[in-house]
């Protein structure tokens, strides 16, 4: 009974705690993520308070606030429109990869921690965090911008690339021969590919399964069946973010306009447990050793993930004020590189590597919301006009 009391106690008191915070963010005008960020530092691991009895709650809770966060996401797209988006960002994805992921593995070699390593921090570094971006739009207004298919599709080939990527990882860090390395490889492929058909095929029959006119019915059948989906993926090495993201894009029509509205509650809730774990789990006395090279990652990496959101969205024909919220709004990394740095320190590649991942990680969420909010500053926009206005008079003068 004690420990109940606690449990309750301290999920309580955090919750109050993130509910006054978001308040203040909101009176602010600021993204409140931050917020939830060093309010986990204050009260987790090394902390002014450490809470214990509710960290497994708030671990459970934040996988899903993940899920929550990208079925919901799902739930704005037809599978039409996603394979539009993937086929025309196909090219914006591989320099995703080139820009995000070579400077991740060259970071590790000059630290001369060993290719193993390179090929983990690689992917540190190469994936944003789905959960963060898409509270980020959401928080902003821009689910319906012109650009925001482009950050969307930049994300899912991340998504379903890290499907291949994790079982590789997985068998490099433990080392397992080329022949098991194939199976779990395989394993990973066909679910994957077997996810993706049946939402983009059969959607329609999955819709079915429920009734837009009965609330309580709708909520716990489409929230069943993401988390069956996202369990399964999860453990056959295929992200459980992928399976959320594509049984909302399955769900079409009135059922999915009102699993969204029914929803939307639950997933602000899970969401923001999401991001205080993050912190909860962070010792501050680790941040410090890494401090400055987390900071050179973050400014380097943030740059990239710039530069790849402009390209993109320059390809998909959006305007260059669009190009730098495409850009800026791909900068936090997140889940992925957690779990990327837990794979490879759990089996001894390099004990550094994960305070080193924590710190870049709260680094690039932190300075995310806040680098996103840029294009909607006045001397953002008035700067953007007049390098289109000499862009422009440049043409007029060459014509001339």
């Amino acid at each position: 009974m004690a420990e109940t009391t606690t449990l309750l106690i301290e999920i309580g008191a955090l919750l109050l705690g993130m509910g006054l915070l978001g308040r203040l963010a909101g009176r602010a005008g600021v993204s409140p993520i931050p917020f939830y960020l060093l309010a986990g530092l204050a009260f987790g691991q090394g902390g002014l308070l450490p809470l214990s009895a509710s960290e497994e709650f708030f671990e459970v809770g934040s996988e899903v606030g993940v899920i929550l966060l990208l079925l919901m996401l799902g739930l704005e797209y037809s599978a039409g429109e996603l394979v539009t988006n993937i086929r025309r960002s196909a090219l914006s994805g591989l320099y995703d990869a080139l820009l995000n992921a070579l400077p991740g593995a060259a970071f590790a070699l000059l630290m001369g921690w060993g290719p193993v390593a390179a090929v983990a921090l690689a992917g540190v570094t190469w994936v944003s965090s789905s959960g963060v971006i898409a509270k980020v739009l959401r928080d902003l207004g821009r689910l319906n911008n012109r650009e925001t298919p482009v950050v969307l599709s930049v994300l899912v080939i991340e998504d379903l690339v890290m499907a291949f990527y994790l079982p590789v990882l997985s068998t490099l860090v433990i080392g397992a021969g080329l022949a098991e390395g194939a199976r779990t490889l395989a394993i990973a492929v066909t679910a994957a590919v077997v996810i993706l058909y049946l939402a983009l095929r059969h959607g329609h029959a999955i819709s079915t399964l429920f009734s837009p006119r009965q609330r309580e019915a709708l909520l716990l059948g489409v929230l069943g069946l993401t988390m069956v989906v996202a369990g399964v993926a999860e453990q056959v090495n295929v992200s459980a973010a992928v399976g959320a993201f594509l049984v909302g894009i399955a769900i079409s029509g009135p059922v999915a306009e009102h699993a969204s509205e029914l929803l939307t509650p639950l997933r602000d809730v899970f969401a923001a447990v999401f991001f205080i774990f993050f912190g909860l789990t962070t010792d501050p006395a680790d941040i410090g050793p890494v401090l400055l090279p987390a900071l050179a990652l973050t400014v380097v990496t943030a740059a990239t993930k710039v530069l790849t959101g402009w390209l993109a969205a320059r390809r998909a024909g959006i305007a260059e004020p669009g190009r730098w919220r495409a850009g800026l709004a791909l900068v936090p990394r997140g889940e992925f590189s957690v779990v990327i740095a837990g794979l490879a320190v759990s089996a001894g590649i390099e004990p550094t590597l994960a305070p080193l991942v924590t710190t870049y990680v709260l680094l690039t969420v932190v300075l995310g919301p806040l680098l996103a909010r840029l294009p909607d500053t006045p001397w953002f926009r008035d700067v953007v006009r007049r390098r289109v206005l000499n862009r422009g008079r440049g043409r007029v003068q060459r014509h001339r």
